[in-house]
Parts: C-alpha cells; structure tokens; sequence
C-alpha cells in the first residue's frame, strides 16, 4: 500500500480497514472475482444522501428526507452535502469524502444522491474502490450519476443503479420499481407506463440476452478513454439524454462507434431524450439518426422507455443480466439484483 493511499484512508478514519484491503494489480485494477450484489433494503435501514455533483440547497435536503422517510428509512447527511464551490456541491474531495464515507459507514445500508449536474467524473481518482467493494451497498441516482454507477460497478465490481434521485418525482410507478428491485428483491420485466410521457418506437426486432450497462449519453461520451468504464461484450446498452440537439445526439453517438463499444453490444435501449430539438435547419430527425447508427449492427433496438429526466423511471440494475424484446418493448431481468 502507498503511503500516499494510507493517509488517504487516515483522513476517513479508515486506517483500520486500510490493513484488510485486497492489493491493486499493476495494471492499476483491483484483483477481484465475480461481481457483488448489495444487501436489499429493509424497512427502518438508514440511507446517505450526498451531494456528488451539482449543488443542492436546504429546501432540496428537506424535499429530499421526506421523500426517504416516505419510504419507511431514516436518513444520514453528508458532511458537505450543503457546501457550495462554484457551480459544484464543494470541492472534489470533500464530495468524495461523503461518497467515501457513507460507503465505509457501517450503519448506512444505501446511497442516494440528490440530484445531477455536473462533477462526477472529476471525482472518480478521489474514490475509494477497495473500500466500496469490501462495503457493498445500493447507490442509486441517474443524470451525471451515471459516472459513479459505471466506475463503481468496472472497479469495485458491484451492482449499481440507475433510477430516481433524492429530489426526483417518487409517484406510485417511480416508487413500485424501487420497492420490488431494491427492497423486495424481485427480478421484475420492466414496461412502460401507460400514459403519454413515453412514447415507444421499434428500431430493429428481436430479443437479446446480456449485462445491462448505460446511463446519460453525454456522461458517457466523457467518459471514454477513461479507466472507469465497465465491458461491453454481449452488454444490453441503455441511454438518456436530455437537452441536446439532434446533430449532438449523432455526435455522440458516433463516438461510441468509433471507440468501439456500439459494435460489441447485444441491443441497445434509448430510453428518452427529454427536450432533444432539431437545431438549425436542415436536419435529421432522433429517429433518422439512431437507424443510422442501430441498424447496420443487426441488434435489437428501441426508443422510448421509461429511462432519464422523466417523472416516471425504472431503476435500471447495471450489472445484472436481462432480456429485452425489442418489439414489446420489455426488459426482462434474469435474476436478483440484490442479496
């Protein structure tokens, strides 16, 4: 161990566990076996909220610990998770001190953060992953979260996921998917709701079995090149994205194909572009683009499913192997995402 990683986990107050941690390969990755599932919730379990990203304020705190208490749990704050250092929730390494922290304490038995933004992926060397796999623990949150559940789950190994954050909507669909996956520890088929929020769009037929992996594009797209994204082989792709031109959406979208990833994968879900406009004129439409880049892969695709900045979400289990139906529109999960 370096001395610099001690006085790292001596500033957590971790030097105990910093003795049982495994060591690092020269790669730099953790020697680690198969992936963990986090304990399940129960009622009365005690969960962090923390502040990774973009800054939060009282009201937002108060919104937030009513929101968990509604769901039978008692809440723990972040130390900083009303610091505030520009457009951040604090600097980065106090916003990883609280990430850190809620992993390595024993009495916390989930993570939530409490909203998006910007600044996740300007804290993934800060984090801990030998600590957070020993700690194995539900994190959930969606947006620019999105880089913490795929660092989490390529370096530590663990099932993360992606659903509603602390001051998201929690309405009656939101809750029962969070209620079923992370409490009851349901393998549930996910289907949209029947309202006009989402609309469903085949793009090319089929069923196709894989790990589920995704998040927000454009925190995917910065991401890569990166040490903190998981496998793709045989993955079942999900995406959201909201406020971004079309022609942005394609720009996107082609980076994931050059590096290689579109290629690899078994099917791909793009769940909503929330606000996504056309642009200047002449244009394609979101449509045009994704059968651009989807078709050519003779995969199983869709858009339009309850993933991203809409009220009613799935919590999307990264990690866990599925089944999707490209023509029902389904994804079907092939186990339980927690113990």
């Amino acid at each position: 161990m370096t001395i610099q990683r001690r006085q790292f986990l001596t500033s957590l107050g971790l030097t105990t566990l910093a003795t049982q941690l495994q060591p690092l390969t020269a790669q730099g990755q953790l020697s680690l076996g198969t992936i963990l599932k986090p304990p399940r919730l129960q009622i009365g379990d005690t969960v962090g909220l923390i502040a990774p990203a973009g800054i939060v304020d009282k009201q937002d705190v108060e919104t937030a610990q009513q929101n968990i208490a509604d769901l039978g749990l008692k809440v723990k704050l972040g130390k900083h998770i009303l610091d505030r250092y520009g457009y951040l929730a604090g600097k980065d390494r106090d916003r990883a001190f609280d990430l850190n922290a809620m992993f390595a304490d024993q009495s916390v038995k989930a993570i939530i953060a409490m909203r998006g933004g910007w600044g996740c992926n300007r804290i993934l060397p800060l984090l801990n992953y030998p600590i957070i796999r020993s700690h194995a623990k539900i994190l959930l949150g969606y947006s620019d979260i999105t880089s913490l559940l795929l660092a989490i789950n390529a370096k530590s190994r663990v099932i993360t996921f992606h659903g509603p954050v602390a001051t998201s909507t929690w309405n009656q669909f939101t809750l029962d998917y969070v209620q079923r996956i992370l409490f009851a520890g349901e393998a549930v088929t996910m289907q949209n709701p029947t309202n006009n929020e989402v609309q469903f769009s085949p793009i090319a037929p089929g069923k196709a079995k894989g790990k589920l992996v995704g998040g927000n594009l454009s925190v995917l797209a910065a991401m890569l090149g990166s040490p903190y994204l998981p496998a793709w082989n045989q993955s079942i792709l999900f995406l959201e994205e909201i406020g971004e031109d079309v022609y942005r959406v394609d720009r996107m979208l082609t980076q994931l194909k050059n590096a290689g990833i579109l290629n690899r994968i078994a099917g791909l879900i793009f769940g909503q572009c929330t606000n996504c406009s056309l642009g200047d004129e002449p244009n394609f439409t979101l449509m045009q683009v994704l059968q651009d880049h989807i078709l050519p892969l003779n995969i199983p695709a869709w858009y339009g499913a309850a993933i991203g900045h809409i009220k009613d979400k799935f919590t999307m289990p990264v990690g866990v192997n599925v089944e999707i139906n490209a023509i029902a529109g389904t994804i079907q999960m092939l186990e339980s995402a927690v113990d």
